[in-house]
């Protein structure tokens, strides 16, 4: 998007009222990402204290990843999780992300110590993947399912790429459950963070406005559970990380 800073308002009060129920959401989310790409990591790291980078080490701890792993890391952004993924020494990894700007600052950031043959990246839309069914024994996908316009559709590719008793990673952002660290929690997310990352980034697209609005209203972890049930998933665990403000979510293709 372009122009003045009204025409690049992505989010405004009306949309973050439900983002998850506009019909236009996937436009909108790749506008902002692309707008947010140069100051996306350092953001990040600022507002999460530098536990991002834990956080993502974490979920791959969980996923126990083995050397014959095929991993695909969706909406991977800047790369960072598909890294993560790549520093555990699978056969191989793709991150793929729909954001121009996001996947080009990706491929230029890749591991110094990554062979060109074990890590790639592809620009492609999370809920139409151009791999076969089986493609993957990892699909993961870090803050972005959050994101997707459909999230069983997304889900299922995910169950679509993976071979029969693969695992889909997916760590997201969640409410902590105990009150008054709860309550700490979203002042926090949704006073402090959307005016300090705004001023950090120069976002003029309302990107730090819509993460608090987003995850308040985003599915739980037994909503997350049942969904990617339905998506065909079995053996759903949830592994929840720094009192309860992410959650590491790990299913099988069964």
């Amino acid at each position: 998007m372009t122009g003045t800073p009204t025409e690049k308002l992505v989010w405004d009060d009306a949309r973050l009222a439900d983002p998850h129920r506009q019909e236009d959401k996937a436009r909108r989310v790749r506008a902002m990402f692309d707008e947010i790409a140069p100051t996306y990591e350092r953001v990040n790291r600022v507002m999460s204290a530098g536990r991002d980078a834990y956080w993502r080490r974490r979920a791959v701890d969980l996923a126990r990843i083995a050397p014959d792993d095929r991993v695909i890391d969706l909406a991977c952004g800047t790369g960072d999780f598909a890294r993560a993924f790549w520093a555990a020494r699978p056969a191989r990894v793709v991150g793929c992300d729909f954001a121009e700007r996001m996947l080009a600052l990706a491929a230029r950031r890749p591991s110094p110590a990554a062979p060109a043959k074990t890590i790639s990246w592809c620009r492609a839309d999370a809920l139409n993947l151009p791999f076969a069914d089986g493609s993957f024994t990892v699909a993961s996908c870090a803050f972005g399912v959050r994101n997707w316009q459909d999230l069983a559709r997304g889900l299922s590719e995910m169950h679509r790429v993976l071979r029969p008793g693969g695992r889909a990673v997916i760590l997201e952002f969640s409410v902590p459950s105990t009150p008054v660290i709860g309550g700490l929690y979203l002042f926090y997310f949704r006073r402090v963070l959307p005016r300090l990352a705004t001023w950090i980034s120069g976002d003029r697209t309302g990107a730090y406005r819509y993460l608090p609005a987003s995850v308040s209203s985003f599915i739980d972890e037994s909503g997350m559970a049942s969904a990617l049930s339905s998506a065909g998933f079995g053996a759903v665990e949830h592994h929840r990380l720094t009192l309860g403000v992410v959650s590491v979510h790990i299913a099988r293709k069964t």
